[in-house]
């Protein structure tokens, strides 16, 4: 989930201590050459085999994918950035550990995957996408050639005409970093020369001119102190968890495994425009609104869980057992990522000498507690959520983790690093995100995008919830491991019934007020 920054520019704040940091622990190496280029330390974490995550997204179209055309556009923009057009390199005295990565001649047709689909045995196409990614995600990547595919599935399910699945090793980036990526190789539909357009977080203007008064330092000071408890309080939760500190065994929480168990997918469109409307009447913002109506569908799912296990039928009785701890993960992208426009002009230029390629792995996170509770009122789940965020946006939780993941690796060693990264993961329950996405229809290589669906497997969790904005929706996307939720529509009807109550009662929250 991106939590926006407030008023006092923490974003600047985290970039200069992230750069200070990152060149301390791993300084430049002049001892390599320029065609290869050395991993950086997080991303030789993606390699262990109980972290080795990859990034699956959904994308709908309204019409059939010419797949030549696709190979052509590939061929004048993906394949130009140096991760998409690289291979790893491993090390001579160790096959199985790589050690950096070198550009190589790539050839689109090994990574366009076109499956013969039998259409008069498909019941249901919709189910027939969601099992091809659950299927997929059991089948590992190829490591002799660049890490990314895009299965072309031209049938025509509820949402779209066509269907495409790209999967990318998490060695390449970042969900944020590569989602950004795919969407500069898009245009508007309505102006094909023009890149998507992003929403932008409204700031307030401070006025800088105006006299600096010993109240404005008072203030300062005590958003600093602020600040500086929310992260002793954060750094010392994230160090219980790696020490002691676990989520409380639920239907929800994952065992050991749950890493390399069978993922199910499944995901639903929402109405963008409904979370706007909850979002003001209530004042708060879409990630209070996103985080507030999970908290309400897992609290539904779970009660419904616990009631079916004492054998009562009456799913409306509280049967949630108290004091249950539940945290989700969220990674946090603490470095800059290049703009639309600037990835575009890289690819168009094919010059490394030109601007810089801002890529990588650098990943902070922060631990996001839910309070589980059946409440009277839905929207007291929506100010529950506000209340958790505004902690968060006042806290270098983000910049601190990523800093010890970075100082665990570098004095500590992979193995010792990789061990503690799965402790932390596999004692919380779920991993959340929510991405923003275009505000317009866009085109990928003239095909105009219905809806996008963003996820990510291979870590130790047995549940991870995506949200993901395009035009007037929002995709809700859940993996689950079987084994743990056998069935995930059911969590899916459970957010969705819950933002439609939340719904109901900001609209009769607007008839009090009128």
């Amino acid at each position: 989930m991106k939590i926006p920054f407030n008023t006092f520019d923490q974003r600047k704040l985290i970039d200069m201590a992230a750069f200070t940091f990152a060149w301390w622990l791993n300084p430049i190496s002049t001892t390599r050459t320029a065609k290869e280029e050395p991993l950086s330390l997080a991303t030789r974490l993606f390699h262990v085999p109980r972290l080795n995550c990859c990034i699956v997204a959904v994308a709908g179209f309204k019409t059939a994918i010419n797949v030549d055309v696709v190979k052509e556009g590939l061929n004048q923009t993906l394949v130009k950035h140096p991760r998409f057009s690289s291979k790893l390199v491993f090390d001579p005295n160790d096959p199985g550990r790589p050690i950096g990565w070198i550009r190589t001649k790539v050839d689109v047709s090994n990574h366009i995957i076109v499956p013969n689909l039998d259409y008069s045995n498909m019941d249901s196409p919709d189910e027939f996408v969601k099992d091809y990614v659950s299927n997929l995600a059991q089948k590992p990547m190829d490591l002799t050639k660049p890490l990314w595919e895009i299965h072309i599935l031209n049938i025509k399910t509820k949402d779209a005409n066509s269907i495409a699945v790209f999967r990318t090793h998490h060695f390449i980036g970042d969900g944020i970093s590569i989602m950004s990526l795919i969407l500069s190789c898009t245009r508007k539909t309505s102006d094909p020369n023009a890149l998507p357009t992003l929403p932008t977080e409204n700031k307030k203007l401070i006025n800088t001119r105006r006299s600096f008064s010993l109240w404005d330092c008072f203030l300062w000071l005590l958003f600093a102190f602020n600040m500086l408890w929310n992260t002793f309080i954060d750094v010392c939760m994230f160090l219980a968890t790696i020490v002691f500190l676990k989520d409380t065994k639920t239907h929800l929480k994952g065992s050991s495994g749950t890493e390399k168990s069978p993922k199910k997918f499944v995901y639903r469109i929402l109405s963008l425009d409904d979370i706007k409307f909850v979002k003001n009447i209530m004042n708060v913002t879409i990630n209070d609104v996103v985080l507030g109506i999970t908290q309400a569908g897992l609290s539904r799912y779970l009660n419904r869980k616990y009631s079916e296990s004492k054998g009562d039928e009456r799913v409306q009785k509280n049967s949630l057992p108290k004091h249950i701890r539940i945290r989700s993960s969220i990674p946090i992208n603490i470095s800059p990522t290049s703009n639309l426009q600037d990835l575009a002009e890289q690819m168009e230029t094919n010059d490394p000498n030109t601007k810089k390629w801002e890529w990588g792995n650098a990943i902070g996170h922060i631990f996001l507690p839910f309070h589980i509770a059946l409440r009277e009122d839905p929207l007291d789940y929506i100010l529950s959520a506000k209340a958790t965020i505004g902690k968060k946006k006042h806290s270098l939780e983000a910049i601190v983790t990523y800093i010890c993941a970075e100082y665990f690796l570098k004095f500590l060693g992979l193995g010792v690093a990789a061990a503690i990264t799965y402790r932390v993961l596999s004692n919380t329950t779920l991993y959340l995100s929510n991405m923003v996405g275009p505000m317009e229809e866009i085109s990928f290589y003239g095909h105009p995008m219905t809806f996008l669906a963003p996820s990510v497997y291979g870590h130790p969790q047995a549940l991870t919830i995506n949200f993901q904005s395009y035009m007037d929706k929002m995709t809700l996307v859940i993996a689950v491991d079987q084994n743990v939720i056998p069935e995930p529509q059911l969590l899916c009807d459970d957010i969705v019934e819950s933002l439609e109550l939340v719904k109901k009662a900001a609209q009769k929250k607007k008839i009090f007020k009128i």
